[in-house]
């Protein structure tokens, strides 16, 4: 499915209760974990404020002595640690993903996790040790507006995301911008997102055609980016950010739900909805029961 059409609302089940003032109402994400797992974050920047949640990078340790060393290889938590992070964003990506969380949910606790370099390329261990880190600090939303395209890690990343489900962490995962298999976004466990091309940027879309599962904005989205510059950028990377914002807001108001009444509350407030005029006329004679 692509962004921008309707959806049968017959497909989704649906309570008219569940509806923006109940969702999150004037909840600006108070409480709500934030980590941000990208490229890093210019430090105290005015579109984002202080990390409250701390700024940190992945750092790989050598092995010990000349071989390969104990726990070296794909997934090897051994190589890899978290340290303070002392030089902020590589990139300018982290801190436009961060400056977008922080406009839809301004009081949520930001942290970051620079795992890009400046040409935004990273390496999958240090995905999966910046994951497994953020799992067991029990962030309440992890944000990607990235993924790894090697299977050597998808069964890795698997694992840490359904981990993080029934941890109740939601990780908010951008879908690739090219049709190509990349994790973790396509996994269930997820809240996989891609852009559609609204300029309103408190629109949601469900989609009915997964693996991407909503649509926000990510068209043409002014962003704060590298050397105190502005740009105007497109891209899921710009759309996950959105949604993270949301379920931040939502979790400010329902602390406790776990991620997959997260799914089912976001997809109660999508805009792209239609009702089935057919189905309500069968469903009207239907009600005629004993006739």
């Amino acid at each position: 499915m692509n962004s921008g059409q309707l959806v049968d609302r017959s497909q989704f089940i649906g309570s008219a209760a569940i509806d923006r003032t109940w969702a999150w109402g004037d909840s600006r994400g108070a409480g709500v974990r934030v980590c941000v797992i990208d490229s890093g974050v210019t430090p105290d920047h005015p579109e984002v404020g202080p990390l409250l949640g701390g700024a940190y990078t992945v750092q790989r340790v050598a092995p010990d002595g000349a071989g390969s060393g104990a726990g070296s290889g794909v997934g090897s938590p051994g190589e890899y640690r978290m340290v303070p992070d002392l030089e902020g964003d590589a990139a300018g990506h982290g801190t436009a993903c961060a400056a977008i969380i922080h406009r839809v949910a301004p009081e949520a606790a930001l942290a970051s996790v620079r795992i890009l370099g400046p040409g935004l390329g990273g390496d999958g261990n240090a995905l999966l040790a910046a994951l497994r880190w953020a799992v067991a600090e029990r962030f309440q939303v992890i944000n990607l507006s990235l993924s790894s395209r090697k299977e050597d890690f998808k069964a890795m990343l698997h694992d840490i995301a359904d981990e993080a489900y029934f941890s109740r962490v939601a990780i908010v995962a951008a879908a690739h911008n090219s049709p190509v298999r990349s994790f973790p976004w396509t996994f269930p466990s997820v809240i996989s997102v891609g852009s559609h091309e609204s300029e309103d940027t408190e629109r949601l879309e469900v989609s009915s055609d997964p693996p991407v599962e909503f649509f926000a904005a990510g068209v043409k989205i002014e962003v704060p980016w590298t050397n105190g510059l502005s740009s105007r950028l497109s891209g899921n990377s710009f759309a996950a950010p959105h949604v993270s914002g949301f379920v931040a807001r939502l979790l400010g108001k329902h602390p406790n739900l776990p991620v997959s009444e997260i799914k089912h509350v976001l997809a109660a407030l999508s805009d792209n909805f239609f009702v089935d005029t057919d189905d309500l006329a069968e469903g009207a004679g239907h009600d005629a029961i004993g006739e």
